[in-house]
């Protein structure tokens, strides 16, 4: 199974991202696909989640309105768009992928928000 990020860079306050996440080996469409995130000295925390079916989708509340998850199944791919880009929000961004005990992570792809 591999998870690859990719579309993480160096964006002014205000900015926005795309994220994508292609996922291989594994039967896409069953897994959960879910964005994590981690900032230097913090704990990793949940950015983002999307199901299997019908799309339904949670934000953390510090990402609530400006950050839109979505998936195609066709193309195996999980996206995080991020629009109104703030500092706090640089960190590290991992994809995930869940099913029951079955969890597999992503190398994570740096994004920085920085003037």
């Amino acid at each position: 199974v591999q998870l690859v990020e990719s579309g993480g860079g160096l964006v002014q306050p205000g900015g926005s991202l795309r994220l994508s996440c292609a996922a291989s080996g594994l039967t896409f469409s069953a897994y959960d696909m879910r964005w994590y995130r981690q900032a230097p000295g913090k704990a990793r925390e949940l950015v983002a989640s999307i199901k299997i079916a019908g799309g339904v989708t949670n934000y953390a509340d510090s990402v609530q309105g400006r950050f839109s998850i979505s998936r195609d199944n066709a193309k195996k791919t999980v996206y995080l768009q991020m629009n109104s880009l703030k500092p706090e929000d640089t960190a590290v961004y991992y994809c995930n992928a869940n099913f029951y005990t079955r969890d597999y992570w992503g190398q994570g792809t740096q994004v920085t928000v920085s003037s």
